[in-house]
């Protein structure tokens, strides 16, 4: 009886939540204009728990979507600009020496750092050396930061936006492919459309002022979130994802494809399999859908694949990026839907 009562609150909280995304849409579109794949993307990373990469010239409002989405779910929301000189402790907090003014005993306490919020907006992340990158991937994985031998756990749901300008390269330091793999998506934001811009410009340059409602809490997410983990999947569609993600590898044993074999350097590793799975899951019950499909997996294959397959010399003397081989990819690799 108590695992018949649960499904049932599942399976109400499935259609709730379609209801809760179109809210939580609305309220996003009275300061973002257009982006509308950008922010389902956003809200299928987030309810994975996973991670994002946004890419974007500046001044298309990553930040304030970002702060945005952290008003209407009602989260902490924490900005971090990375710079060459930015260290560390910076980042996850510092131990600092406190003064008993009745005893004179001395003692370190740790001063919680930027990184313990439920967002955070790692801006410019590419602007920092590798080492102050390196004190985002505890956090990333394992959802808690270690200092002075003590290990402090972040607050959930922890959701960390990374963003990178992909024109001004002078004086940015390459992520590293193993802090890339950590992150769930890679989101490319375009320039807005015609319509939209002059939408953008009429308001914004009003006395117009956007009243945001709240539409959910931390508690409400985190509990989402292991919803999302309930889904049933189809073992088909498993194997799907496992035989895109396996596909992207060149001179593996089941590498039928030349283009692959010429084009990439290195292909993606299991992880990409495990977060067109999770997207697929949450993609379907965002859309009220009790279990994904094989077009859930082509959905999200692009942001998951984008930023984990590293392309040859050929490649580049082709003129050839990572955004073609996957769709070449997606067009030869078949499901049995």
């Amino acid at each position: 009886m108590p695992e018949e009562k649960s499904t049932k609150e599942d399976l109400l909280a499935v259609e709730k939540l379609g209801e809760a995304r179109d809210r939580i849409k609305k309220e996003i579109r009275k300061v973002i204009i257009g982006q509308d794949q950008v922010i389902d993307e956003l809200l299928i990373a987030l309810l994975s728990n996973g991670h994002c990469l946004l890419i974007g010239v500046p001044g298309l409002a990553k930040t304030l979507l970002i702060s945005t989405i952290s008003r209407v779910l009602d989260l902490k929301f924490s900005r971090i600009q990375f710079t060459p000189d930015l260290m560390p402790s910076d980042i996850t907090g510092t131990e600092i020496i406190q003064e008993n003014i009745t005893t004179g005993e001395r003692t370190f306490k740790f001063m919680h750092g930027p990184v313990f919020a439920n967002i955070i907006l790692a801006d410019e992340i590419n602007r920092t050396p590798p080492k102050t990158q390196s004190a985002l991937l505890q956090a990333m994985q394992e959802h808690e930061v270690t200092a002075g031998g003590q290990t402090y756990k972040l607050t959930e749901p922890f959701f960390v936006l990374a963003t990178q300008n992909p024109i001004e390269q002078e004086g940015t330091y390459p992520l590293p492919e193993a802090q890339l793999d950590r992150f769930m998506f890679n989101i490319y934001i375009n320039y807005p459309s015609t319509e939209e811009e002059n939408l953008i410009v009429k308001t914004t340059t009003s006395a117009y002022f956007w009243d945001l409602e709240k539409v959910m809490g931390a508690e409400e997410i985190v509990r989402l979130q292991k919803l999302v983990r309930k889904v049933p999947v189809s073992d088909h569609v498993i194997d799907y994802a496992v035989k895109l993600a396996r596909h992207t590898r060149p001179h593996s044993n089941d590498q039928p494809l030349e283009y692959i074999n010429n084009w990439v350097s290195w292909g993606a590793g299991p992880r990409a399999s495990q977060y067109m799975v999770l997207g697929a899951k949450t993609r379907a019950v965002l859309d009220g859908r009790y279990t994904p499909s094989c077009e859930d997996i082509r959905a999200v294959a692009l942001p998951v694949l984008r930023h984990r397959i590293v392309t040859s010399f050929n490649a580049e003397a082709d003129g050839v990026g990572t955004l073609e081989i996957i769709q070449k990819l997606l067009e030869d690799i078949k499901d049995s839907d």
